[in-house]
């Protein structure tokens, strides 16, 4: 973890995975006691060239709570110096001078690692177009520990657009530092997984099927990981068309699903998952997005560590 940079799944063992979950847990207790002001003389800059609300805002809050300063933009793409030609490695090496961790989400692949090549301050990659997501799948990671109380010998469903899904890139990623494991993945034929990311579970040895039945998987799961299927990623409204509406989790498919399960969502959904779930107990979307908040203090608090 060169400059202790978040770049992407595959830079984590599980003996760090477990000292991140350590952290995290310890922020919890931060966060019950009102905060910190231990990086009072901090500086966070987020440059986001691609929407977001949750992971902004909770990267936004960690630093706070922390008791850092936040500078930076929602929508550097619009506005920024991007818009008059200037490169990506050109804005890092500018704003590294202001900043002493940057957090970056580009609609590039790899654009995290083009920042973390030219910054001489950390970089956390706050997402890559459809690539990865990291803390994302960090904080996936510490919810199925948290909801279930391990993460060794569960069976996952990943479901929807799994093809420009980076999250379950991610997550897939991650848990091939884990036992036993087992994964379905369940999606409409034009946004299977990608072949690169069965190589690497291939190559690690992690068992996994294509199962187009949800009732089926949803039967067997430990968790169900449902995620939406994005419009913004397709070429063509018929492509998406062809995608769209094809997996939804509702009361019905509750009635299949083992009792003591849970369901994930990075969202924001779109309609994958029915308002009717979010009173079951088994829904555990919005703890796992206060999670998050966890999670980032914990790297925050990692970056700077000698």
């Amino acid at each position: 973890m060169k400059r202790n940079h978040v770049l992407g799944a595959k830079q984590f063992d599980r003996e760090m995975l477990e000292g991140i979950f350590q952290t995290t847990r310890e922020m919890e207790r931060v966060v019950a006691n009102g905060g910190s002001d231990r990086y009072s003389n901090k500086v966070m800059t987020t440059l986001f060239f691609e929407p977001s609300t949750r992971t902004r805002l909770s990267f936004e809050s960690a630093m706070s709570r922390l008791g850092g300063k936040v500078i930076g933009t929602e929508n550097a793409a619009q506005f920024s110096s991007t818009i008059k030609g200037e490169t990506l490695e050109d804005t890092i090496r500018v704003v590294s001078g202001y900043s002493d961790v940057i957090v970056i989400r580009h609609t590039d692949i790899g654009a995290a690692e083009r920042a973390a090549a030219v910054a001489t301050v950390p970089i956390l990659n706050a997402g890559d177009g459809a690539g990865e997501h990291p803390t994302q799948a960090l904080l996936d990671l510490y919810t199925i520990e948290k909801e279930i109380g391990r993460i060794d010998g569960i069976h996952i469903a990943m479901i929807g657009d799994l093809a420009n899904g980076r999250t379950v890139h991610s997550l897939s990623y991650l848990l091939t530092n884990y036992r036993n494991i087992h994964i379905s993945f369940t999606a409409p034929e034009n946004v299977q997984i990608p072949t690169y990311v069965k190589k690497y579970l291939d190559d690690h040895g992690i068992s996994y099927e294509e199962e187009y039945d949800l009732t089926k998987v949803a039967e067997k799961a430990d968790v169900l990981y449902q995620t939406r299927i994005q419009k913004e990623r397709f070429m063509s409204l018929d492509e998406y068309e062809k995608a769209s509406g094809k997996y939804i989790i509702d009361r019905e498919l509750l009635t299949h699903m083992k009792q003591d399960s849970i369901i994930l969502h990075p969202l924001p959904r779109a309609g994958e998952i029915a308002v009717e779930v979010d009173e079951d107990p088994r829904a555990a979307y919005f703890r796992q997005a206060q999670n998050g908040l966890y999670i980032r203090m914990a790297l925050i608090e990692k970056c700077f560590e000698e």
